[in-house]
């Protein structure tokens, strides 16, 4: 399928999930350049198409319109794809022995990279510096936490970075330090990661460093299913790829951008930074790319004990927020007077209040007007804050594979308490009437739609089938998770009149799976293979 602009295919002989309230079946689509110019029977679809058309069958394979990840990191899970994973090294031996061969493959790289280890793979959850010494002595070393907002190093890499135990901790980070000495451990938490290796790290790549990463990224989205994804993290390098890709004709992946706002000292120079996003948004609006809005990191993550509480910690230990609500409310209300979309990564249950209050102090001094502002992540909520999320129109943007019971062991010890049961709770936001944006939050997790929907539909583990269902009472029904990570998704990003949806005049995105996860049990899901992936009526993935 090349489908150029005034070709009429007709697919036929399927079973198409069309989506919306309805939720209808139909057999047949017929394209007429980049959209859907009819959805419905084999019958009415002949006429429909005419006698031109050119007729793909379908074979009783199922249509799904095509996924859109509400929360992903693009070239950021492109350069994960390239580094040691460690996500499923269970010990501080197997890390060791991944990363070693990380080294031994890439001899001439500067840097030994990995990403994706967790904490409880780590004895006592502490990463130090000299467990990465003991494999990696003569080279800096660099591995993202899993959920990317921790880096852990080793002495070399301590030294080119120029942390001492007098460096100070950046705002809204922390250098962890031995308690006696005051020496730098080898951990480094929330901005202390950004700004100090990840501002060396993207020095340090090349243009062709992201194409390359853009490319992997966009190849593994479209070959399971992705049609769109929510970047996260838009920066400078990162957009500058995608404007390459897309004027070269090979950005298939579309992509809506938030512009990442940092933390700053001085309030003027976040501020800059809005208005630089505005300045953007104002530039790309294709359909390709497009930028949307602006993030904020009002938190941390609870498997590290950053996330803001509002009760302690099972260590009775909690974390200030990144963002406090004196500092985010004018930059919030700021963004949201230029029109731009806001999203808020809030974890903790206090984080989730300061990003709420921080909306309603924007819509109060701004007054009505269109909005769809989101706060990403949700892990948990404090009941009395859940009602509000749909009182402000604010979107509930989750991620399902975050509640993967193989990573969930940690998470749960550090709450310590009966609030690891309301953990991941996507019913209860849909049903306080807010609505509910699936994504992956890849690269800290994997970036594939269909295990994703698998968790929300089970409470279990794509990868180890055999544990339990975690919390089975929140599960949700096939249907609705595939909406949430379809139409819904695309109505969090300003996309629902052209995506989401399998009807005549939406875009025809699509994907075409070898089975049906409807009529099957739901270890289908895990699977099904992606025949084909379609962008704008073309084949980017497949037959």
């Amino acid at each position: 399928m090349t489908n150029p602009v005034d070709e009429v295919v007709w697919l036929s002989g399927g079973r198409v999930f069309t989506g919306g309230p309805d939720q209808t079946w139909a057999e047949s689509m017929v394209l007429r350049g980049h959209r859907i110019d009819f959805v419905g029977s084999d019958d009415e679809a002949g006429a429909s198409a005419g006698p031109g058309a050119t007729r793909v069958e379908l074979a009783g394979n199922t249509v799904l319109p095509g996924f859109v990840d509400g929360h992903a990191h693009v070239v950021m899970a492109g350069e994960a794809m390239l580094r040691a994973h460690l996500t499923d090294a269970p010990d501080l031996a197997e890390i060791g022995d991944r990363v070693r061969a990380w080294a031994e493959d890439h001899p001439d790289a500067p840097r030994v990279l990995g990403r994706g280890w967790l904490f409880s793979s780590v004895p006592g959850g502490r990463p130090t510096k000299e467990m990465l010494d003991a494999v990696v002595p003569d080279r800096p070393v660099y591995l993202d936490a899993n959920d990317y907002h921790s880096v852990w190093v080793n002495s070399a890499a301590l030294a080119e970075l120029g942390v001492t135990a007098a460096t100070p901790d950046p705002p809204g980070g922390r250098i962890v330090r031995d308690s006696g000495t005051g020496e730098p451990t080898g951990h480094l938490e929330e901005t202390a990661a950004q700004d100090l290796v990840w501002s060396l790290l993207a020095e340090a790549s090349t243009d062709g460093d992201r194409d390359r990463a853009l490319a992997a990224a966009s190849t593994a989205y479209l070959s399971s299913g992705v049609t769109c994804a929510v970047d996260m993290a838009m920066d400078e390098n990162s957009l500058a790829a995608m404007v390459r890709a897309e004027r070269a004709g090979t950005l298939n992946l579309r992509v809506v951008g938030h512009w990442f706002i940092r933390r700053c000292p001085d309030p003027a120079d976040e501020l800059a930074q809005i208005r630089r996003a505005a300045e953007l948004a104002a530039k790309h609006d294709s359909d390709r790319l497009r930028i949307t809005g602006v993030k904020f990191v009002v938190d941390g993550v609870i498997d590290g004990c950053t996330a803001t509480m509002l009760e302690p910690y099972a260590d009775g230990s909690n974390a200030e927020p990144i963002w406090d609500l004196d500092a985010l409310a004018p930059a919030v209300a700021a963004a949201d007077a230029a029109g731009l979309q806001v999203a808020l990564h809030a974890i903790g249950d206090k984080a989730t209040r300061i990003a709420l209050d921080a909306l309603e102090h924007a819509s109060r001094v701004n007054g009505a007007r269109p909005r769809r502002h989101r706060i990403e992540h949700l892990e948990y909520v404090d009941p009395a804050d859940v009602p509000r999320l749909a009182r402000l129109g604010v979107t509930a943007s989750m991620q399902p594979v975050h509640a993967d019971p193989a990573i969930r062991e940690n998470w749960t010890a550090m709450l310590g308490d009966a609030r690891a049961e309301r953990g991941f709770a996507w019913p209860e936001m849909s049903e306080a009437g807010a609505r509910l944006a699936f994504g992956t939050d890849a690269p800290t997790a994997a970036h594939l739609p269909l295990p994703n929907i698998y968790i929300a539909n089970t409470r279990r583990s794509p990868g180890n089938p055999a544990l339990p269902a975690l919390q089975p009472h929140l599960t949700l029904a096939l249907a609705d998770a595939v909406r949430h990570a379809t139409e819904d998704s695309a109505w969090a990003c300003r996309a629902e009149e052209s995506l989401g949806r399998l009807r005549a005049g939406m875009l025809a995105d699509f994907v075409v799976l070898d089975r049906d996860p409807f009529e099957a049990d739901p270890e289908s899901l895990l699977q099904a293979k992606v025949l084909r992936t379609v962008v704008a009526g073309r084949t980017v993935w497949g037959e």
